[in-house]
């Protein structure tokens, strides 16, 4: 224990050694919040696909295959995939170009930029959306962090909750964008390397043993989802990359648009090996559980989502498993830092109350909301009994169907009007509300993201079809012609 006390200190002093450093390089709001749009391709890949995976890679994802089987890691995974390599494609690139063009460093900003709201109503209804989706977006990285230190210092929940809390605040308070970057880029190295090592040790620890993996949970192999809609509903999780303003933050930060193409190549590989190794350890899980036990995950009382944890426990050297098991509290990290982040510039760059501040006053005004809003979500969390992967489907779903399709059609579409991002963004928003406190589909899943994306969709093109688009020397500006 004193070994794995150390090696935690260790790695946390490192990321506060990161955010003191990034302070120092961090002089006004612009800095604290985008960094200066200075960072290369591949810490902005990895740090992208640290924040975006968070927790849910190594204790979502893996209890629910432990749980379910394959079919609850292969649709899921396949639609991130496909909704991530889209995002990277179609919407980085020129996202990065019109932001600068329009002298944006928030999503809402260019929202209200891109439809020449000089009435500032764009920016206060997306900055609402934020603020809203993303308190409970990170109580859920909250409860991932309680997770993990209960489970290895045999902490109370409590204790372990604010524990997660003010490490997390300490870090993102001193050096913002740049401090949360370069801590992700560390945090998504770990990620992956604890996935591979754990992988390979549980393969290892049960090959050559009688498990049947398959008879002892009959649907561990079965990829079949059981009907088209619990399918649609597993890959539409895809949708949810066109609106994270905590994934499309890296793509206003890249140093330049030109290292878009690198970035998707890193960022893509990096994440669909980690998927592969998340989704194997679930079902590695299955076998070594019924082989040798592990304790806390099975059974009465049990909890699912501590298989990678316990796993970690029982296959790794103590003079290891600290490292790989600050990979978890990296996980956790690398989303919720990214997110208390986005909360702070919505605070200051896209509420109206803060407009007559200078740059250096909004820096320091954006550190205290994020030390606010890490209190409110601790309250929720503290509050909250659901588990780590249901809280994330809820703010996923509110970003995805609020933020995607207007990013979307906003950056392709010339036509699209003000009129019409706002009904986008409210019918979104109000959607994904009504869809998952009100409507369900006995014997089938239907994840919320699924209708809610698609009328948030229709919602824009219809408004857009009958109200007035920006003017030609703004679309001018913008390419488009």
């Amino acid at each position: 224990m004193v070994i794995t006390y150390t090696q935690f200190g260790i790695y946390l002093a490192a990321m506060l050694g990161i955010g003191w450093y990034s302070m120092s390089r961090t002089s006004n709001n612009a800095g604290y919040i985008v960094g200066g749009r200075s960072l290369g391709p591949a810490t902005t890949a990895i740090s992208a696909g640290a924040s975006d995976m968070s927790g849910w890679l190594l204790l979502g994802l893996p209890g629910a295959v432990f749980i379910g089987g394959l079919s609850e890691g292969l649709w899921i995974s396949l639609g991130l995939i496909i909704g991530a390599y889209t995002n990277w494609k179609i919407v980085a690139a020129r996202l990065r170009e019109f932001t600068e063009t329009l002298g944006a460093i928030t999503l809402p900003t260019y929202i209200s930029e891109r439809f020449e709201d000089r009435s500032h109503v764009l920016k206060t209804v997306a900055a609402v959306v934020i603020l809203g989706f993303f308190t409970l977006y990170v109580a859920s990285g909250l409860k991932g962090g309680t997770l993990l230190f209960a489970h290895t210092f045999d902490a109370s929940e409590q204790t372990a909750m604010i524990i997660t809390t003010v490490v997390v605040v300490s870090y993102t308070f001193l050096g913002g964008y740049l401090a949360v970057c370069w801590t992700d880029l560390v945090q998504g190295i770990l990620m992956f390397l604890a996935l591979l090592f754990c992988a390979m040790l549980g393969y290892f620890s049960i090959v050559g043993t009688d498990v049947d993996i398959a008879a002892i949970n009959p649907k561990a192999f079965d990829w079949k989802t059981g009907s088209l809609l619990t399918g649609a509903s597993l890959m539409a999780w895809g949708f949810g990359y066109f609106g994270q303003p905590h994934i499309l933050a890296r793509f206003l930060g890249i140093k330049s648009a030109a290292d878009v193409p690198a970035a998707r190549r890193i960022g893509m590989s990096w994440m669909i090996i980690a998927l592969c190794f998340s989704t194997a350890i679930g079902l590695i899980g299955i076998g070594y559980s019924s082989a040798f036990g592990l304790e806390g995950v099975a059974g009465e009382g049990g909890n699912s989502e501590r298989v990678f944890l316990a796993l970690t426990t029982v296959l790794f050297h103590p003079i290891f498993s600290g490292f790989v098991l600050a990979a978890v509290m990296a996980a956790v990290m690398s989303t919720a830092d990214s997110q208390l982040l986005v909360l702070g510039s919505a605070m200051t760059e896209d509420l109206p109350f803060f407009n007559n501040y200078s740059d250096e006053q909004k820096a320091w005004i954006s550190r205290f909301a994020v030390v606010g809003f890490a209190l409110l979500a601790y309250i929720i969390a503290a509050g909250d009994d659901g588990t780590i992967l249901s809280m994330v489907a809820y703010a996923w779903g509110g970003f995805g169907a609020a933020f995607g399709p207007l990013i979307i059609l906003s950056l392709l579409w010339k036509d699209m009007t003000r009129a019409g991002a706002i009904a986008g963004m409210v019918v979104g928003a109000g959607s994904i509300v009504i869809f998952k406190n009100f409507v369900s589909v006995e014997g089938h899943y239907l994840y919320e993201l699924l209708p809610s994306f698609i009328l948030a969709f229709i919602a824009i093109i219809v408004v857009s079809k009958f109200t007035a688009r920006p003017s030609d020397a703004l679309l001018a500006r913008l390419s488009f012609h």
